[in-house]
């Protein structure tokens, strides 16, 4: 571990290191600034599409220019990512061709015909020029020209959805009403597909047209997991992608890994993290709510279950319940503790006050909406109870309120069994 320490400290002072560190830093930044716009107005595909579309551009621009220029290769793939998003649109608005194939029809001939390209310009003689430097990046190759143009296109980036912030938001949730407001939907359309071509160009050294993508969805993706505000989720993903950047950079030097593939992967894990710990929308956190939630359920029909079998035994409720001993115990224990059971005399259970006051809530809730399933619903008064025993424990006591004055306060339900008067 110390060795790798010191290899990582003596990397950061070198001058190669440090480009590549501050470019892929700011391709992270601005793809997961621009990516959450791509990712919430569903055009993930469009981004892989103008993502590959460039290739064409890179070839002509060699062709024009005639030596490996950052410039010209960023003229070059910014109007051939242009091209490819006319392209796409006038398919999708004009033929009868889907919209998804319109995509996969013009980025595969536009890739293919960069490939072709470039392949012969690597058989030229006097031409150096590696595919798979476009393809999958070559950040450690990095040009201080390089840096320029990306700290240009990510200013550019943050400037613009800066200004425009209101609108893109608008629009991204609410496109008809954005209309009605006066707001430009198709020239915003048109320039996210501008800014997106400048941010595919501008993350070529570090990941690759095929992987750039990648740093486009996945960080904003994340983000989602984490936040549901807009700003809070642009603000996360620009920090994902940021951080994925560094890692995957420093991690492709320590490992000898490829750095725009690690950069990928390290994005993937962060999100793969997000899906298993996220407070709202985790695997883990959801479960532990689901399993709260059920044992909450369980717990309820226990003390409703006692409230009718005053002394029942233990072995009595798990058989209720459908639990097995070990579980009704735990669960027993618990309500226990919260003052809704008193502490079994031999082997009765009985419930405290607390208790008594929770189970005639449950009681009146039941009955109060096999009532409103009759009279409000018409529905068969034999096929109500099992809906009822699923809503009892979910009607809030406002809503019961409501449905008793709806129905005007009856005092039987449907089955002529009494509905408990209100207890607070």
């Amino acid at each position: 571990m110390t060795y790798i320490m010191q290899e990582v400290i003596e990397l950061l002072s070198t001058d190669l290191f440090q480009r590549a560190l501050i470019t892929s830093s700011m391709v992270g930044l601005m793809c997961g600034i621009l990516g959450t716009f791509l990712v919430l107005r569903n055009m993930s595909l469009i981004g892989d599409a103008l993502s590959h579309s460039v290739l064409p551009g890179i070839f002509f621009a060699f062709v024009i220019v005639q030596s490996y220029s950052s410039i010209g290769f960023f003229i070059g793939s910014s109007i051939a990512g242009l091209v490819a998003a006319l392209s796409i649109s006038w398919i999708q608005q004009n033929m009868t061709t889907k919209n998804d194939a319109a995509i996969g029809i013009v980025y595969t001939t536009l890739f293919s015909v960069g490939v072709i390209g470039i392949s012969w310009l690597q058989h030229s003689e006097g031409v150096h020029i590696d595919l798979k430097d476009f393809l999958f990046g070559n950040v450690l190759g990095i040009s201080n020209e390089d840096i320029y143009l990306t700290f240009g296109v990510m200013l550019f980036t943050i400037i613009s959805v800066t200004l425009f912030y209101r609108h893109l938001f608008v629009s991204t949730f609410q496109e008809t009403i954005a209309q009605t407001m006066g707001i430009p939907t198709k020239f915003l359309h048109y320039f996210l597909l501008l800014m997106l071509s400048f941010v595919v160009v501008a993350s070529l050294q570090a990941v690759g047209v095929i992987l750039v993508v990648a740093m486009l969805v996945t960080p904003s993706s994340t983000a989602l997991l984490i936040s549901n505000k807009m700003k809070n989720v642009i603000v996360i993903s620009a920090f994902l992608g940021l951080l994925s950047a560094i890692l995957g950079l420093v991690a492709s030097i320590v490992f000898d890994f490829p750095p725009g593939p690690t950069m990928a992967v390290v994005s993937a894990l962060i999100y793969l993290l997000a899906v298993l710990f996220s407070p709202e929308h985790g695997v883990i956190f959801k479960y532990l709510r689901e399993r709260k939630e059920s044992d909450r359920i369980e717990m309820e029909d226990i003390i409703k279950y006692l409230f009718k079998n005053k002394g029942a035994l233990k072995t009595d409720v798990a058989a209720y319940v459908g639990l097995s001993t070990n579980k009704a115990n735990a669960l027993i224990s618990k309500l226990i503790r919260n003052n809704l059971l008193q502490m079994p005399v031999g082997q009765a259970l009985l419930l405290t006050s607390k208790g008594d006051v929770q189970a005639t809530r449950l009681i009146r809730a039941h009955r109060l909406w096999e009532t409103y399933q009759v009279e409000a619903m018409g529905m068969d008064a034999s096929k109500i109870h099992p809906d009822a025993e699923r809503m009892e424990h979910h009607l809030s006591r406002d809503l019961m309120d409501k449905i008793s004055r709806d129905l005007g306060h009856p005092k039987t339900d449907p089955h002529g069994s009494p509905i408990p008067p209100k207890k607070d």
